[in-house]
């Protein structure tokens, strides 16, 4: 069973623990009707490190993600995401999923479900066909969801990154908390 880099802090929190997707995840802390009262009143952290993410690069970067997804992807400028699927070829879905544009035709992020990572990467990786450079970053990378009324309001103090007012299905890259290449 995999661990997030988070799984220790979990642990030491007192997170109840469980597998998942074959990831160690919290499943609670203090019980889920209290924790869901928080974040509909407040905000809340959520570790979905466990999700896919894939990176796809190149001239035709564009043209396979429109292949492969439902969604209209060209309408994504840099800063902006959607949300999608991969249908299969009985008009099935194969996954939902979320597209970024990190670099307008050129370089996308994809966020898929935990278990589906290996599934959605073979999927696209078929019809990569015009030379798309596509990384699983997957495993290296983390992923926290926070959630709330007041999330924002939360963590603007810990970046310079307007946060305050972004809008739905927009995102900013850069520094937080000290951190760098941060999508938030």
């Amino acid at each position: 069973m995999k661990n997030t880099p988070f799984t220790q802090k979990h642990i030491a929190l007192g997170a109840r623990m469980a597998e998942f997707a074959g990831y160690n995840m919290p499943i609670s802390y203090t019980g889920i009707n209290d924790e869901h009262q928080t974040v509909r009143r407040n905000a809340g952290v959520f570790d979905v490190s466990h999700m896919g993410e894939f990176i796809l690069k190149g001239e035709n970067a564009l043209d396979l993600i429109q292949r492969v997804t439902t969604n209209d992807a060209s309408k994504l400028t840099a800063g902006k995401a959607q949300y999608s699927c991969l249908p299969n070829e009985n008009g099935g879905i194969v996954d939902d999923l979320l597209v970024y544009c990190i670099e307008e035709n050129k370089v996308y992020m994809i966020v898929v479900n935990a278990s589906n990572i290996e599934k959605d990467w073979n999927w696209i990786q078929k019809f990569n066909d015009k030379g798309v450079e596509m990384h699983n970053i997957s495993d290296e990378t983390c992923l926290l969801a926070v959630q709330g009324p007041n999330a924002t309001k939360i963590l603007q103090p810990l970046t310079d990154m307007d946060i305050l007012n972004l809008k739905y299905y927009t995102f900013v890259k850069g520094e937080f908390a000290g951190v760098k290449n941060v999508v938030v």
